[in-house]
């Protein structure tokens, strides 16, 4: 007896253009000044996934790694969420996903990549659709506590 191995599912890589300034949770910017680094993040992430021509996808899987800038020292990929979440709002903009709720979106989760010079993000977008309800449930763990009640 030979068992197959399940197909990949559909995914895809989308590299932000390299030096482009990131935000970080971190930097305390006013929103005023931090309005125009989202818009630049979410025009590039809407941008890119019009250039791979990725299909409307109803639920997805987002990792998003960071290449942090060569001379940053502290790298902790989750302070780059800010820079995630715009790149995901360019990606609704893109007709990727319906919305980036809970429904259709699991993540974005970060992760930290070698450093480039200026920083680089980089997201990965996985079809849910495509993957078997076993996989699944290795990304999705239970969200109810052991022995709650409703």
């Amino acid at each position: 007896m030979t068992l197959e191995a399940p197909a990949r599912p559909k995914w895809w890589r989308l590299e932000l253009p390299a030096e482009m300034n990131l935000i970080n949770a971190n930097d305390r910017m006013h929103p005023v000044k931090r309005s125009p680094f989202i818009k630049v993040i979410r025009q590039a992430a809407w941008a890119m996934a019009r250039h791979h021509k990725i299909p409307p996808l109803q639920r997805a899987h987002i990792f998003y790694v960071v290449h942090p800038d060569t001379q940053t020292r502290r790298r902790d990929p989750g302070n780059w969420s800010p820079s995630a979440k715009a790149a995901v709002d360019g990606l609704v903009d893109a007709g990727v996903l319906p919305d980036d709720n809970h429904t259709h979106l699991l993540g974005p989760d970060p992760r930290i990549g070698t450093p480039v010079k200026g920083s680089q993000l980089v997201l990965y977008i996985t079809d849910l659709d495509q993957m078997p309800p076993d996989h699944l449930a290795l990304l999705n763990p239970p969200t109810t506590l052991p022995g709650a009640t409703r």
